[in-house]
């Protein structure tokens, strides 16, 4: 049933440079859609304050099991010969980030970057980072541009931060459980290109926060397209934890709604402050 819906933008497509005519799938569209922008103008506060911990907020330590449902790569921007990390099959590979006991690793800030990107979304928040151009072209609204008044923050930018407001969490990298690592092929990446489709604006302004849709699969290994990565498989389990404090019930409620199996440690404030 389709109703009075707007129709669904499609993603920019790209030209076909495969021989022989068949579609190549490092070019194919990237799958995405737009969430729209609410009509509300978003709620702008003053932050709490780091100076103390207050009794009214809550405070504490989340510890994190993250389980790798689709073969993920953090990438490091580096190719290496594939024999200098064990993978004699592949000529060159990328690799992917690793801690400095050789374990797999996700940084914290790419953990509260993919966080942050959904909160601002079911919290009717500003962007967090706008580029330029568009910004200068007036093509998103006024009251999505990033915070820039550390006295008025939207309610992302007083949890996460924003320009000379530190946030009230702190995210460290998350590390595989076991040593080693799996080898596959993912897709060429591209940056996004708005000014090559219309599906970005919707009568001159940006149709909303883009959101990609989780990969089920690459492409299949053995294929003579694609990039060799360096990456952690199925069922390899990453460790971490997110420290946060004076958060309010509210706050910490819509974090844990993308983390729902998470333990909270009791940080043993007492009486200075509440704690799970």
């Amino acid at each position: 049933m389709t109703g009075n819906r707007p129709q669904r933008p499609q993603p920019p497509s790209r030209p076909n440079r495969s021989s022989g005519g068949s579609s190549s799938p490092e070019l194919a569209p990237k799958p995405y859609e737009f969430v729209s922008f609410p009509k509300e103008r978003p709620n702008l506060q003053r932050p709490v304050g780091h100076h103390r911990y207050f009794s009214d907020r809550l405070h504490g330590t989340l510890y994190l099991t993250l389980k790798v449902q689709t073969s993920l790569h953090v990438s490091t921007g580096v190719v290496v010969m594939g024999s200098d990390i064990g993978s004699d099959r592949i000529p060159l590979i990328k690799t992917m980030v690793q801690g400095v006991d050789q374990k797999l690793s996700i940084q914290g800030s790419s953990l509260k970057g993919c966080i942050r990107s959904v909160y601002e979304a079911i919290t009717n928040s500003t962007l967090a980072v706008i580029t330029s151009k568009y910004k200068r072209d007036n093509k998103y609204p006024s009251q999505r541009l990033p915070c820039n008044d550390k006295e008025k923050l939207c309610p992302a930018s007083r949890v996460f931060g924003a320009l000379n407001w530190q946030g009230l969490l702190h995210f460290n990298d998350a590390k595989c459980e076991s040593m080693g690592f799996s080898t596959g092929f993912m897709p060429s990446l591209y940056r996004p290109r708005p000014d090559e489709s219309s599906a970005y604006f919707i009568q001159g302004r940006v149709a909303g926060r883009k959101f990609y849709y989780n990969t089920i699969i690459a492409i299949d290994k053995g294929q003579n397209s694609g990039i060799p990565v360096q990456q952690a498989g199925r069922e390899y389990i990453f460790k971490t934890k997110l420290n946060f404090k004076n958060l309010l019930p509210e706050e910490l409620g819509t974090l844990k709604f993308w983390l729902p199996e998470s333990q909270i440690w009791d940080s043993g404030l007492g009486d200075e402050g509440k704690s799970f």
